[in-house]
Parts: structure tokens; C-alpha cells; sequence
């Protein structure tokens, strides 16, 4: 049987490599807090990644890893621009308002749930900066991969660090999907974070592999100095660091975060490939990543289910919008399966 949980790439398995690194670092004693020679490794491999010197810091979640990038970069009267549908304004239950001890999260739309330029801009220019009475512009906080499965383009994310800078703010990026966006884009990870202004990076690997493995990526090495002690407060400094470590350590090994999401993007691309030949289904978003959101029949919804696929319904009605997302193990035959099943339960079948 093959996989039918499009749900969410964190439904699967952890990736092999990664299981194995587990395993190999639970041998002997290791000293603890990230003074293992994992961490200690990890740091410089993330930097000739990155092409430049970064500060990390392993964490578990990836609402400990936006929530605790923010507290270090917003102060408790500080703003966060962030998109309306972005995952520190929708699924992070006011962590990001908790670590930062009160920040408000100030939200922009968008299409395709990337924040505009020009809306950023008008939002900092009527924001009140020096007026005791508002809270203060302090940060703007991007998605990549976005909410809908899509991705910034280096001169989008560029327009937006500017527009950050230019008032003394910091950039922050949500990469719970970064592997997804790097492989979309061809391009080397340092084009899309401090090359065009990000400040810090949130480098997930929980969604693309990992058991439980995410890092907070400093490139502006400044901000970094209060982290260790907002980590540890929270409760997220690991005493068995090394095995946090080691997940993210094998991720990067031989570009197998890069292996990972190539093929979830691949399999996303031909799912929705093939949906869009059904006449009644509708795609919401371009699918540059390994999310799709369609449109689709409710009565094709009920034979998906009543086959036993799993997937999210977004957005109820006659004709329901559903979530589907690939993963690092989807294969051929699990979208050919899916797809068989949608033309089954399709009143008009698939145009050519």
C-alpha cells in the first residue's frame, strides 16, 4: 500500500539518513548543552553552506525557532509585519506575542500569501514611528516557502529587506520550507537569506525529513547575543543537543535536504499537473513548492476519503478547497493513485 496521507509533509517517516545519524550518535558519552562535537561541527558545516559565518542554534519545533528568532529582534512595544495567512499569525497559538513578551503582529495581504512591497511600505509610513502611543515598527517577517506554496523571488525578498533597513528593521524568514524554495528557485541558499537582507532564518528540517530538528540561522551575528539565554528560559535548550545536532548534520550531508525536497516538489508539480486536465477542478496558487491548493467537486471530495486518502479541507462549501502536500517519500504510483481516484469520482473526465 502506498502512502495516501497528503495531509501535511509531517505525517511521514523520518528519512533514513537521518534515522541512521540518530543512531550512530547514540554511541558514548557526549557532553551536554551543544558542547558535543556535533554542534560544534554543525555550526561551521551551516556556514560554507550559507557561504558566510553564521551563529545557530538548534531548537525542536519551528514555533520555538520563529518565536524565540523574534523575541531577539522585537522588543514587548515592537510591530511584526508579517502576511495574514502566515504561520506566526495563524498556527503558533501567540507564541510569537509570548517570547517577545508582548509584540503585536501587524498583518498585511497579499496574493498568494506574499506581503506586497507597496503595502509594507504604506503600512511603515502610517505606523506612528516616535508617537509613545503606537507600537513601534521592529520587524518584518517573511515565508519561505509561503503559506500557499509558493515562493519569493531573491528581487522580491530584496525590495522588502530594503524597505526593513531603510527603517532600522530586521528581516526575519520562516524556511519551515526553505529546502522546498531553494530547490524551486535553482539558487544557492545565500541568494535568498543575507544576500538579499535577511537577518535571520528559521532552517527547517522537521517538514522535509528530520525526526525533530530545526536551527536558528544568525547572519546578522549581533542579534545573536541574547539567544542562548532566551533559549534556555523557554525551555528549549536541549541537554542531549547532539542529537538535534546530528539530525541536522546528516540533512545538509551530501544535499540531502536538497534530494528530499527536489522530490516532493516534483511529485507536487505533477499532481497538480494532472488535476488541472479535470474540467471541475480549479488550482488556487501556482505550485512552485509542495503544496497545492485546488478547488475541486465536494462529491470528489467524498470519493478521495471514502478510498482512504487523507488531506485537509481548507475551505468548506459547494465547491470545498483542499490543501495537499507532497513529501520527501511520495512516489509515482501514490499521485497516479490519487489522480485515479479523482477520475473516478468525476461527473466529466480529464481533457486533454
Amino acid at each position: 500500500m502506498g502512502n495516501m496521507n497528503f495531509c501535511s509533509d509531517n505525517v511521514t517517516e523520518i528519512c533514513p539518513e537521518i534515522m541512521a545519524a540518530v543512531i550512530a550518535a547514540n554511541e558514548g558519552s557526549a557532553m551536554p548543552y551543544g558542547a558535543d562535537e556535533y554542534t560544534q561541527r554543525l555550526e561551521a558545516k551551516l556556514s560554507k553552506l550559507f557561504e558566510a559565518p553564521v551563529i545557530i542554534f538548534p531548537v525542536a519545533t519551528g514555533s520555538a525557532a520563529n518565536a524565540l528568532a523574534l523575541s531577539a529582534i522585537a522588543p514587548p512595544y515592537g510591530a511584526i509585519y508579517c502576511h495574514a495567512e502566515s504561520h506566526i499569525n495563524v498556527d503558533e497559538c501567540g507564541a510569537p506575542e509570548f517570547y517577545t513578551g508582548g509584540a503585536k503582529l501587524v498583518t498585511l495581504s497579499g496574493t498568494d500569501a506574499q506581503i506586497n512591497p507597496s503595502d509594507l511600505a504604506t503600512a511603515l509610513e502610517k505606523a506612528g514611528i516616535g508617537i509613545v502611543h503606537h507600537v513601534q515598527p521592529a520587524a518584518v517577517s517573511i515565508t519561505q516557502a509561503t503559506e500557499a506554496g509558493t515562493v519569493y523571488l531573491p528581487e522580491d525578498i530584496a525590495e522588502i529587506a530594503k524597505l526593513t533597513h531603510d527603517r532600522n528593521l530586521y528581516l526575519h524568514m520562516d524556511g519551515a520550507r526553505f529546502a522546498n524554495a531553494v530547490v524551486s528557485l535553482g539558487c544557492a541558499p545565500a541568494d535568498i537569506t543575507w544576500r538579499v537582507g535577511v537577518d535571520v532564518l528559521c532552517f527547517g528540517a522537521t517538514k522535509n525529513g528530520a525526526m525533530a530538528a530545526e536551527a536558528v540561522v544568525f547572519f546578522n551575528q549581533e542579534l545573536a547575543k541574547t539567544f542562548g539565554y532566551r533559549r534556555k528560559r523557554s525551555g528549549h535548550l536541549f541537554s542531549k543537543m547532539r542529537y538535534l545536532s546530528a539530525q541536522l548534520e546528516a540533512y545538509i550531508t551530501d544535499d540531502l535536504w536538497l534530494k528530499n525536497a527536489s522530490n516532493a516538489n516534483q511529485m507536487a508539480t505533477k499532481l497538480a499537473q494532472g488535476l488541472v486536465k479535470f474540467p471541475s477542478v480549479r488550482l488556487c496558487h501556482p505550485v512552485e513548492a509542495n503544496e497545492i491548493f485546488v478547488e475541486i467537486p465536494e462529491s470528489v471530495v467524498t470519493g478521495l476519503r471514502a478510498d482512504g486518502f487523507q488531506f485537509y479541507v481548507w475551505q468548506e462549501g459547494t465547491l470545498p478547497i483542499i490543501r495537499l502536500v507532497t513529501t520527501f517519500n511520495t512516489r509515482d504510483e501514490d499521485v497516479d493513485a490519487f489522480l485515479e481516484s479523482v477520475r473516478s469520482h468525476s461527473v466529466v473526465n480529464v481533457t486533454e
